[in-house]
């Protein structure tokens, strides 16, 4: 049975068994596919690229995903030092990055124009990097995350690399058909596909936020 709370995922501990290897495999997955939010990205794509050629869409969107991933993956290793340099505690990561997903999850539920990042760059010929690649999928959040990832014990680095690649996986797997799930399913359905999954992500905000707060009081 899973832990209610996502965050027991990223704390320090290690595991005891591997059935606690494949709980925070799995959570960890989820929460970086719910925060890169690939369903709820259809309709930027699909707009951005509808001033490109239909030979060169699925490039581009390989393109993308490859920056998005890559990006992410430098975040991860080379996180620790990151924080280290800034003097950043594991703890306020965890409440910023509470902070942050809180209010991406809060536009997941509640849609506003331009979508979760306010983005405006429909009328570009061919986009490189923004706003796909950034913010789109490795956003602010996405950044977060992959830094908690690298500032955790959990699980090593490796199996963390496996979570991310996968996640790019589901990212070329929908955003490749992006064009024909939104004309099947339609704006309603994609729409209530993101609340959901916002609705998810706000749970998982609130645990974070919650468990970096304790984690500052058991501190003081």
């Amino acid at each position: 049975m899973l832990r209610p709370c996502f965050v027991c995922s990223i704390g320090g501990a290690e595991f005891d068994d591997p059935t606690s290897m494949s709980e925070s495999f799995f959570q960890s997955f989820v929460l970086l596919l719910l925060v890169t939010d690939p369903f709820g990205n259809v309709p930027l794509f699909v707009s951005t690229l509808r001033q490109v050629s239909p030979e060169r869409r699925h490039r581009v969107v390989l393109r993308e995903c490859l920056i998005a991933f890559c990006l992410l993956m430098v975040f991860m290793l080379v996180g620790q030092p990151f924080l280290a340099a800034l003097q950043l505690s594991e703890i306020a990561l965890r409440i910023g990055g509470g902070v942050i997903l809180f209010l991406i999850a809060l536009r997941m539920v509640f849609p506003q124009p331009g979508g979760v990042f306010g983005q405006a760059h429909a009328d570009a010929p061919e986009p490189l990097i923004v706003p796909l690649a950034v913010p789109a999928l490795a956003g602010p959040s996405a950044l977060v995350t992959v830094l908690l990832f690298s500032s955790q014990a959990k699980m090593s680095l490796w199996l963390y690399a496996t979570v991310i690649s996968l996640v790019a996986l589901v990212w070329l797997a929908v955003l490749l058909a992006a064009e024909r799930l939104q004309r099947v399913l339609g704006d309603a359905v994609m729409t209530a596909v993101e609340r959901l999954m916002g609705l998810i992500l706000t749970a998982i905000a609130i645990e974070m936020l919650l468990a970096g707060v304790r984690s500052y009081v058991a501190s003081i």
